[in-house]
């Protein structure tokens, strides 16, 4: 699952910000009938673009457009703004994207927009519209062009190993084509060999290795194609494709803070890494794990946090099971602290993430030390 701090939507915002944001609450309530526009307008327009989405558009057909209305709506919010949209142009990279595709896409942008917010559209909204895209457009162009010259627009990776942990969670080893750099808490983004460009997030559920070798957590979701191929079908010797590293749900070596890290689920992967992570940088600050699992048998991983927990000091593990604990995971958090001068970190399923922020918040912890899964997964969910 993939981390990135959120974006924060302003209140007030410059002409254009305004206008923009009175587009997205026209077309909320008709999302589903202008992203079907959308498509429809491209593909008849394009059809030469149509083989680089999925075969079955179902699957992620809404991903493109709500990343471009994300970044859209928060238009004004600049710094954060950038570093999304630059992760977007890396990563789209991977679908075969090139600069002169994205003129195609803001022409079929407008048009649905103009079809189905057609009671606040006027020349102004649209020349709002047209300055935004060509910003956000240009911002991911650049960002792409920049990667091309320092990395592969994919790597290949063989899978190493295929431990099925429970009947739905497995942990995978790869072995990359060629040296992958990233940083402990970051994710990436992958390709099974049996459902061609479809993408899914991963987590690493280590911190990098002198092998070379990346591990992932997968947890097979109903209907979800590519954990259920991951889970199911992957074996020792099948190779899969990986996107660029993105996320900065990252340790600051810079400071001693203490480190406060929820993970739920399959979320446990990148909170892992991160422990790694302080232990290899020779640090000693405190790190506190809170390990949230439905049942038991959810804790599928709970043995090598104990066995980090041995060998390190400064860790403290708690698993809270929802079905035996006499405290919610919000509330043990309560229970303990004070948190207010941690660094927080969360992974996990959309909803646990959510009442965590909240949580987080209600105790003291400054927003901006709060680090969380993407905005763009929360919105559109994973598989």
């Amino acid at each position: 699952m993939p981390a990135q701090r959120s974006l924060p939507a302003a209140e007030e915002g410059s002409p254009d910000a305004l206008l923009i944001r009175g587009t997205m609450t026209e077309i909320g309530p008709v999302a589903d009938k202008v992203t079907s526009y959308f498509y429809a307008l491209l593909f008849v327009r394009h059809p030469e673009l149509r083989p680089m989405f999925p075969p079955a558009m179902d699957v992620q057909r809404d991903r493109l457009l709500k990343a471009l209305l994300t970044a859209a709506e928060h238009f004004d919010n600049t710094p954060v703004l950038v570093d999304y949209l630059q992760n977007l142009g890396r990563g789209h990279r991977k679908y075969g994207t090139r600069a002169e595709h994205y003129p195609a896409v803001g022409e079929c942008l407008i048009g649905a927009l103009s079809r189905y917010a057609s009671a606040v559209w006027n020349p102004e909204t649209e020349a709002a519209w047209v300055r935004a895209y060509t910003t956000i457009s240009q911002v991911m162009i650049d960002a792409a062009a920049v990667d091309e010259l320092r990395a592969p627009a994919w790597w290949q990776a063989e899978v190493v190993t295929h431990d099925l942990r429970t009947p739905d969670v497995a942990v995978l080893t790869v072995r990359p084509d060629q040296p992958y750099p990233f940083l402990a808490g970051q994710y990436t983004s992958v390709e099974t060999p049996w459902w061609p460009r479809v993408w899914r997030h991963y987590s690493f559920a280590s911190a990098p290795r002198s092998d070379g070798l990346l591990t992932f957590h997968v947890k097979a979701v109903p209907a979800g194609w590519v954990s259920n191929a991951l889970v199911h079908r992957a074996r020792p010797g099948d190779v899969i494709r990986l996107g660029p590293p993105a996320g900065s749900m990252t340790v600051d070596h810079s400071t001693d803070s203490g480190l406060l890290c929820l993970g739920g689920g399959t979320g446990i992967a990148p909170i892992k890494a991160l422990v790694e992570d302080v232990a290899e940088h020779g640090e000693r600050r405190p790190v506190e794990v809170f390990y949230g699992a439905r049942t038991d048998h959810d804790l599928y991983d709970i043995d090598t946090m104990l066995r980090l927990q041995q060998s390190h000091h400064w860790l403290s593990v708690r698993a809270v099971i929802d079905q035996q604990a006499h405290l919610q995971l919000p509330d043990a958090i309560r229970a303990y602290g004070p948190w207010n001068e941690y660094d927080a970190y969360l992974s996990g399923p959309p909803g646990m993430i959510r009442s965590g922020l909240h949580t987080l918040r209600d105790v003291g912890v400054p927003p901006s030390r709060i680090r969380h899964d993407s905005v763009e997964d929360l919105l559109v969910g994973v598989d």
